[in-house]
């Protein structure tokens, strides 16, 4: 009997991590993959885009738009998710990273006595202020398998008290995509002129999304002081998220980029194009969680403007640090990767492939 596999996409950054996992699923002579689309991000332009370039299908399923508050999003996904799976009826939920889409699939898997697979279990930022700090939480504590990318994950869960038999440290596969996609990558023809004359030169790579650093009108206005400031010394190519678009129009802050010559502002880009550029830039400016891990990977600097973050590896092993806006520029520096982090090797959806084939064929 094939087992019936769903791999849930959320938000964005999930394609690039069930892509290789999908490859290598499709292979398979055990199980069968259905690709499960919740639209937490609905864009169906962006989403044809990344299914295009990460040679994905068409989603088997997909749940509709599922936008609004946290509550209303996650009560969305859980009804629709479970009506799917009554229809289809899963013999495993693998299920990506902490948006709202992970917990919620989650929740409908657990009460139908479906396995759940966790793939980047055991991140924690110890900040129960973000609301995936809750959701990585709740979700790991009702996985199956727990997917780790670094010892410091599988400490973090067994100090919460998690069975080791359920903790497998595989990797990162967010490191699999890059490795998988590397020549795509490197090929990238960048057809804008604007943005193929700004990127001649050295330049840094900024985007910033996160509620903390863009919501706050006066911490906002506090960002594009520093980016301004920083503008003067350095080209900034900010790719800017539509959330942080819309604040600095609100507030009447775009303006004082846009006159900026060393600012050039760009859309949000595919995922070729986004690592293309990154690997072009001379340092990394971000509040991103996976960027923080691609940089590492790529050995190039990254200053990560938050607090605290889930991926601590990057500060002790990659090129990460995390900064305040008063830091910023001191900063600034052409740091070294220190250590190679271990698994990040690129075969981490072979591993994760290995210890699903070995449970269902026990």
């Amino acid at each position: 009997m094939l087992r019936n596999i769903h791999l849930i996409i959320g938000a964005r950054p999930n394609y690039m991590k069930i892509a290789p996992l999908f490859h290598e699923l499709i292979n398979e002579n055990w199980c069968k993959v259905k690709l499960i689309d919740t639209g937490q991000h609905f864009k169906n332009k962006m989403s044809k885009v990344f299914l295009e370039e990460l040679k994905l299908i068409k989603p088997h399923y997909s749940l509709g738009r599922n936008s609004g508050t946290h509550g209303q999003q996650t009560s969305k996904i859980i009804f629709k998710y479970e009506l799917l799976c009554y229809k289809d009826f899963p013999d495993l939920c693998l299920v990506v990273g902490d948006v709202n889409s992970t917990l919620s699939c989650s929740l409908v898997a657990a009460k139908l006595k479906v396995p759940i697979a966790h793939l980047e279990a055991g991140l924690r930022s110890f900040d129960n202020n973000m609301p995936e700090e809750i959701n990585r939480k709740v979700v790991d504590s009702i996985s199956t398998f727990l997917f780790t990318h670094s010892e410091e994950a599988n400490k973090n869960l067994i100090n919460e008290g998690h069975s080791k038999k359920k903790i497998k440290l595989v990797g990162n596969i967010m490191i699999d995509c890059y490795e998988k996609f590397k020549k795509d990558i490197d090929n990238v023809l960048i057809r804008n002129k604007e943005i193929k004359n700004f990127i001649q030169n050295k330049f840094y790579f900024l985007t910033l999304h996160r509620p903390e650093n863009v919501d706050d009108h006066l911490n906002l206005e506090r960002i594009v002081e520093t980016m301004v400031k920083l503008s003067k010394k350095y080209k900034l190519l900010f790719a800017i998220h539509p959330r942080t678009q819309n604040n600095l129009k609100k507030y009447n802050l775009l303006k004082k980029l846009l006159k900026e010559n060393n600012i050039l502002i760009i859309g949000p880009q595919p995922y070729l194009t986004n690592i293309h550029l990154i690997t072009k830039s001379k340092l990394v400016i971000t509040d991103s969680g996976g960027i923080q891990e691609e940089t590492s990977h790529l050995n190039i600097p990254c200053l990560t403007l938050r607090k605290n973050t889930e991926r601590p590896i990057t500060v002790t092993k990659g090129t990460n640090q995390l900064v305040n806006l008063s830091e910023i520029e001191k900063k600034i520096y052409t740091c070294k990767r220190k250590k190679i982090i271990p698994f990040w090797d690129g075969k981490t959806a072979k591993r994760i492939v290995k210890i699903l084939r070995d449970y269902f064929n026990e």
